[in-house]
């Protein structure tokens, strides 16, 4: 079985988020951002059924620019 694994970056949880000053929307020009921390659960997940032999090959896939 092969096991597809989304992920996306999301702006880091330690991270304080700030709106743009006319109310339109999140600043996100110079925030650290990670990967989504349910995604990071799914893709421990995905490696134990590799290692319990259920999973032959785990594929991680995500969208967006180089940085993702």
């Amino acid at each position: 079985m092969k096991v597809l694994v989304p992920v996306k970056r999301v702006v880091d949880a330690n991270v304080k988020v700030r709106v743009k000053a006319d109310g339109s929307a999140v600043e996100l020009a110079n925030v650290k951002t990670a990967m989504n921390p349910f995604d990071e659960i799914a893709v421990e997940e995905a490696i134990r059924l590799k290692e319990a032999g259920k999973a032959e090959e785990i594929i991680v896939v995500s969208i967006g620019p180089q940085q993702a």
